[in-house]
């Protein structure tokens, strides 16, 4: 039998209902409107697709959607020595990633991504999702042109229902700015890992 913890629960301007839960076999983990976004399912989700990664030497990593900073976790452990800054506009989300997911070593900026400078990196992971919807200007091909300046670019969309079509629409689109472009698929998740 599963049981579930609450441990906190907070209103995000952001991000709405916050909860963040432990579960025996899926640990701890941060849920917006019901949506796993950090810890839990979330993290094998990463590390799977982290591990597409080959013979790649990451120094600097950029996340585009820190949250509780489960994919930074993940980074620090494959390139110990790489810095990672991350860029989250809800200050509440990554304050309970410090608090209950070991959310460290991270430079953080809490500001929109969309303004953020970000080209001249290694690595670039773009999660930016508010609850299950992904804001339309990050789609837009002004944002999308200046990650093409950085090694490799991932990014993550969900992939079910309605949003399946959606996602793969935006697939076409990198394959117009990136020459490599690999589908990945982790659950209902379809990750685009993006390199020219």
């Amino acid at each position: 039998m599963f049981w579930t913890k609450t441990l906190e629960e907070r209103k995000s301007e952001y991000n709405g209902h916050l909860k963040v839960a432990r579960t025996f076999g899926m640990g701890t983990y941060i849920q917006a409107d019901g949506l796993t976004q950090s810890g839990g399912i979330v993290e094998s989700i990463w590390k799977s697709t982290i591990g597409k990664i080959k013979n790649q030497d990451i120094n600097n990593c950029l996340i585009l959607g820190l949250g509780g900073g489960t994919v930074a976790k993940i980074i620090q452990k494959r390139w110990p020595e790489s810095k990672i800054t991350g860029v989250d506009i809800d200050p509440i989300m990554v304050e309970l990633g410090k608090k209950y997911l070991d959310l460290s070593d991270v430079r953080t900026k809490i500001q929109d991504a969309y303004g953020f400078e970000s080209t001249g990196y290694d690595l670039v992971i773009v999660d930016l999702y508010r609850g299950d919807k992904f804001p339309k200007k990050f789609e837009s091909g002004i944002f999308l042109k200046k990650l093409t300046k950085n090694k490799l670019v991932i990014f993550n969309r969900l992939c079910y229902k309605d949003k399946k079509l959606i996602a793969i629409k935006f697939g076409e689109k990198l394959k117009g700015l990136f020459k490599h472009v690999e589908y990945f698929y982790p659950t209902i998740n379809i990750m685009f890992i993006c390199s020219n």
